[in-house]
């Protein structure tokens, strides 16, 4: 055992930051922001396509979002080929039973049994995507935003011919640009943590696959015998995935076995408690925010080797939840202007604070255990 959690950790030590961000969200089973530039979006979303691929053996779909995108674009788009084992397959007839029992109905699962082993496929024989990647999608309208929220909350998506059920892996990643608005403000709320890419951050399978694409038109253009396929490389690498479902159960089970002494859940909610009362904080804190950062917490020690919560890794979740949740607050809605205090004081006090200022703040105020 000691040996295969050694094994995990130099995975674990040899990811990138966006691999690192994906992983902790499959193995804590939740949702992430990553922010990139403009410039450097597109470039982005090809690395998470292959992080998906070649680091977990994962299915992916990318869906391209703007003010115009509908309900059937987004429907569509989050789908891919169905390689035969979706949610209403065969070997998922416990997920399948789950299903129907939430329903109300205890009957009605004989019946689609009878009829079909998989009733929707006659319709529409694609299944969600394991990681699906909603670039742009805090510009799309109010409604496909919902959408989203539904499908991370209730784990299903309606289109006209069927009902998609996610599957399992299944992570949802919102790709913004930086300094575009915000998503709306339940379905931001969803997404546990958050990660801003920057360019010096690079992307390394991005970066191996134009490296294997130059070599072989290289070796094309030296001999008019052999013909290497560019993406032949990429096809072999992605047989030997880096991390493989059962790495990520494994992982998964080390989290739920994370053990926390009083102490560090008293620093814990300490946080929290400083977080909300915090003078340049908007809004409060959400409860759902708790639940993400301690869940993050727990996440982060099997990948660091631990099987506790430390107050270090407390402290590095909390710079991973709240960045997307903060809203720093207008200088005439600051809470101490109800007693009189000055405008113009205020404003002094609250220029130039950001987001990443309060949280930093807040750790430094919270005494660490020892």
């Amino acid at each position: 055992m000691e040996e295969a959690n050694d094994r995990l950790a130099e995975k674990v030590q040899a990811l990138s930051d966006i691999e690192l961000a994906v992983l902790v969200c499959l193995v804590a089973e939740q949702h992430c922001i990553i922010e990139a530039g403009k410039e450097s979006i597109n470039d982005v979303q090809a690395e998470l396509k292959l992080v998906a691929s070649n680091v977990f053996g994962l299915t992916c779909a990318v869906l391209d979002c703007d003010e115009n995108t509908t309900l059937d674009d987004f429907g569509s788009g989050i789908l891919v080929k169905d390689d035969g084992e979706d949610y209403f397959g065969k070997n998922n007839g416990r997920l399948q039973g789950e299903f129907s029992s939430k329903s109300g109905s205890p009957r009605m699962p004989d019946r689609r049994i009878s009829k079909s082993p998989r009733p929707f496929s006659p319709l529409d024989s694609r299944r969600i995507a394991n990681i699906v990647v909603a670039k742009d999608v805090n510009q799309a309208s109010l409604q496909v935003q919902i959408q989203a929220l539904e499908l991370i909350r209730g784990k299903r998506n309606f289109t006209r011919t069927a009902v998609h059920a996610a599957p399992k892996p299944f992570l949802f990643i919102a790709l913004n640009s930086t300094g575009t608005p915000r998503l709306t403000m339940h379905l931001n709320d969803q997404f546990s943590i958050s990660h801003h890419h920057l360019v010096n951050d690079g992307l390394p399978n991005l970066e191996d696959l134009q490296e294997q694409a130059l070599a072989s038109e290289d070796g094309a253009s030296t001999s008019s015998v052999v013909h290497t396929p560019p993406y032949a490389p990429v096809r072999d690498k992605a047989q030997a995935i880096m991390l493989p479902p059962e790495d990520l159960t494994h992982l998964t089970t080390l989290m739920s076995q994370v053990k926390i002494s009083p102490e560090v859940r008293a620093y814990l909610y300490n946080i929290v408690v400083f977080m909300r009362l915090h003078r340049a904080v908007a809004g409060g804190i959400s409860a759902m925010a708790t639940r993400h950062f301690d869940t993050i917490a727990r996440a982060l020690a099997p990948l660091h080797g631990l099987d506790y919560m430390s107050p270090s890794l407390v402290a590095l979740a909390a710079r991973k939840v709240y960045p997307h949740r903060i809203v720093i607050t207008a200088p005439e809605n600051e809470r101490s202007m109800q007693w009189g205090s000055s405008l113009e004081a205020v404003k002094a006090v609250l220029e130039g604070v950001t987001v990443e200022d309060v949280i930093e703040e807040v750790l430094q105020s919270v005494e660490a255990p020892l």
